[in-house]
């Protein structure tokens, strides 16, 4: 990984949410800090989740896009792309930019122990190479363990962590990971489909190939039965 991406990533934290109650500060990994305040009514700590990149300077990135732009070639004089390098640069922090959630979860009371999947979570992401997007389909499972996690929290946890320069195969990895470490359930498995405009639309223009890659831990990694059924589902 070079400097500058390690940077971006050591910058990422989870932020305090509102909340009262003394605050706790725990290391939690490599490139992540947890802060969490007080606790919710089902036991949960009150915990933000961000990846906070660097200072942004959109009206420097708008000049240098207007450079990029004059140097290809292009007459930014005329009425259609006079706007554009502001357009590019805004769309461009928009696609590097995480949005950040509450991070939800709840006692699993009646000790349910059978996967949990949600298949299909839209993707979007910039791949850190040639900076161009690759779009897809996540399948995000794990199987419980004392919490479970609000259903609508593994979309997020995609959008959390592709919206940066990415490659597929760390971004399959950082969401599987993130789950393990901090829903501790029994297992988790991640699969990730994804056409990359890097490869369709320059270079070898393969147009309609997808990438799949997948990350498996715990109990859908060791045991083949529930390894099966998690795949069978993500690719049903």
């Amino acid at each position: 990984m070079s400097a500058t991406l390690a940077d971006y990533r050591k910058r990422s934290l989870l932020k305090i949410a509102a909340g009262s109650g003394s605050i706790s500060l725990v290391s939690i990994g490599v490139n992540e800090t947890r802060v969490a305040v007080g606790s919710s009514a089902n036991g949960a700590p009150h915990v933000r989740a961000a990846i906070t990149p660097g200072a942004r300077d959109l009206a420097a990135a708008e000049r240098a896009a207007a450079d990029f732009l004059r140097a290809l070639g292009l007459p930014l004089d005329q009425p259609g792309l006079a706007q554009t390098p502001r357009r590019m640069a805004h769309a461009y922090a928009e696609l590097l930019t995480p949005r950040e959630f509450d991070l939800t979860t709840f006692p699993n009371e009646d000790g349910y122990d059978e996967l949990v999947l949600v298949r299909d979570i839209p993707i979007t992401s910039v791949c850190e190479h040639h900076l161009l997007p690759f779009v897809g389909r996540a399948h995000v499972g794990y199987l419980p363990g004392d919490r479970i996690l609000g259903l609508s929290k593994l979309a997020r946890l995609v959008e959390l962590h592709a919206r940066g320069p990415q490659v597929q195969e760390r971004l399959t990895k950082q969401i599987a990971d993130w789950l393990e470490s901090r829903l501790h359930p029994r297992g988790v498995g991640v699969v990730i489909e994804a056409e990359h405009l890097c490869m369709t639309l320059r270079g070898v223009q393969a147009a309609g190939a997808r990438t799949v890659t997948s990350t498996l831990l715990g109990t859908l990694r060791n045991d083949a039965r529930s390894r099966a059924e998690f795949l069978n589902l993500a690719h049903s």
